[in-house]
């Protein structure tokens, strides 16, 4: 008996797809959820990496731009009026505040201090947002994957379960296919929730340190125009 069963065990098919194929409609739902979470996590994750290496490339190019002594009109002008990158919208947001600041006669309007600043905010807040677009999708797949394939585990089980009570028979041909498909739904699980929470992390990270940056750089420029403002 007891060879008859490793027998019968050993002609059931154990692959993915195997297990995938012989779970209910439930649990291929949920398999199929979580495959999908998890290329859609790492498409952001390829697309974010992609984005935040050229926004430090940017920002960097900028700087050396900025910092070389080119007066900032002439900077301005190169730049145009529809900028490519964060660090060039920051940098027009300012000096077209700036320049609108100015009245026919040369003077000053009152409060340009504080448009300008306002004016490099906004372009700021413009810049954050579309750097952190998609990371709130990283961290609800990290958050609720395992339980959607808790779901489908305990799913898979419970049928299992009743597998084994109709046909009054517990031994291994019965319970082992039930139990692996199962199993594959928390295994799928966790491999679409570990990756997204350690690349939620790491890009949240570098979207803070890159957004960090584009501050500073606007509280440089602000002091520049400040010093203009008091002369």
């Amino acid at each position: 008996m007891e060879a008859e069963t490793l027998a019968l065990a050993q002609e059931i098919d154990f692959s993915l797809w195997g297990l995938f194929a012989r779970a209910t409609l439930i649990v291929k739902l949920v398999m199929g959820l979580l495959v999908f979470a998890s290329f859609w996590a790492w498409s952001i994750i390829i697309q974010k990496h992609i984005s935040y290496r050229a926004a430090r490339r940017e920002a960097a190019a900028f700087d050396q731009s900025f910092w070389s002594g080119e007066p900032l009109d002439g900077l301005f002008e190169e730049i145009g009026a529809t900028p490519g990158g964060s660090s060039e919208k920051i940098f027009a947001a300012g000096m077209v505040e700036w320049r609108r600041s100015h009245r026919n006669d040369g003077g000053l309007i009152a409060g340009a201090q504080a448009r300008i600043d306002r004016s490099m905010d906004v372009a700021i807040n413009k810049e954050a947002e579309r750097l952190q677009k998609g990371l709130p999708v990283l961290a609800t797949v990290g958050s609720t994957a395992p339980f959607v394939g808790l779901f489908g585990t305990v799913w898979g089980i419970m049928n299992a379960f009743i597998e084994i009570a109709e046909q009054q028979n517990t031994n291994l041909a019965v319970v082992a296919p039930g139990i692996a498909e199962a199993l594959l739904a928390t295994g799928l699980g966790l491999l679409a929730a570990i990756p997204a929470v350690i690349f939620y992390n790491k890009l949240s990270a570098d979207s803070d340190r890159i957004i960090a940056g584009y501050e500073a750089f606007a509280d440089e420029f602000a002091t520049i125009l400040s010093r203009q403002l008091d002369s």
